[in-house]
């Protein structure tokens, strides 16, 4: 990616990394897409839909990256631990976390290669950021209605398979486009296999982290590599430490929620913000 010079001032304030770091925390893990209220948020903000937005809301994620593996961070050490344990005494799938690891493996290729041979597509889609938003909320309402009224909510995330890291993997490749919510796509693929809703979401966590921490880690190598960084450090700072401390309280939110309502109030929400969008337009 190619990031043209920039003077900060005129780019981002303190407040609006401020607002947007919140606006990333909320909602990575809630399933109305980050991305969408991202696009939406930056261009009522004023700030330009370039390279500059794009990475900046990419770099922001890695906070919510780290706010995932500080609220699961016992699952990812038992997942680590074991599924090295495992290739060490050549039983790699007889414990249950060391097969969750090779799951989280399936799971992330698919979304790799997507994004891979993707790129230039889904940047070039940052153009319209309202359009793109709308229609992406649109998606995701539709599809949360639909796994919601279709879920039969009886699997736990013991039970996972690699058909199910493979099903959660190619839903999740949805979420590289802007607007498509990568909880809402992700935690879909679990109930369709059949999960309950906390057990999905769960899934869907786990399965997201590697993908959420290389395309953060990507982008950081890009703005290490562009000129004037050490000006543009302290928006990513405190984006990064507000979205951090905000993702970790969704998820905490989310999973309480979750295991005793349904996920109609998201599509209901996905789909009035949507219309607005595109109406407003």
């Amino acid at each position: 990616m190619y990031f043209v010079p920039f003077v900060v001032k005129r780019f981002m304030t303190f407040l609006h990394a401020f607002l947007l770091g919140i606006v990333q925390g909320l909602t990575e893990f809630i399933p109305v897409s980050s991305t969408a209220h991202l696009l939406i948020v930056s261009n009522l903000l004023g700030l330009p839909s370039d390279d500059r937005t794009f990475s900046f809301s990419v770099i922001i994620q890695l906070g919510t990256v780290l706010a995932l593996f500080i609220f699961f961070w016992k699952d990812f050490w038992q997942i680590t631990q074991a599924f090295f344990l495992g290739i060490k005494n050549k039983k790699p799938f007889d414990n249950f976390h060391a097969r969750l690891g090779w799951l989280v493996i399936v799971a992330t290729i698919p979304a790799l290669i997507a994004g891979f041979f993707l790129k230039d597509i889904v940047q070039n889609r940052f153009s319209d950021p309202f359009t793109q938003g709308g229609i992406r909320l649109l998606v995701t309402a539709a599809l949360l209605t639909l796994v919601e009224y279709f879920d039969n909510r009886k699997r736990n995330l013991e039970s996972a398979t690699w058909l199910d890291a493979l099903t959660v993997g190619l839903f999740q490749v949805l979420a590289i486009f802007p607007g498509a919510s990568r909880s809402g796509s992700t935690i879909a693929g679990g109930m369709i296999r059949g999960f309950d809703r906390p057990s999905a979401a769960r899934f869907a966590f786990l399965m997201s982290a590697p993908i959420l921490l290389a395309a953060g880690a990507y982008e950081s190598i890009n703005v290490i590599a562009m000129p004037g960084t050490h000006e543009f450090l302290p928006f990513l700072i405190i984006g990064f430490v507000t979205a951090a401390i905000v993702g970790w309280l969704s998820i905490k939110w989310l999973l309480a929620y979750i295991s005793k309502h349904s996920l109609y109030i998201f599509a209901i929400y996905c789909a009035v913000v949507g219309l607005v969008v595109l109406i407003a337009k």
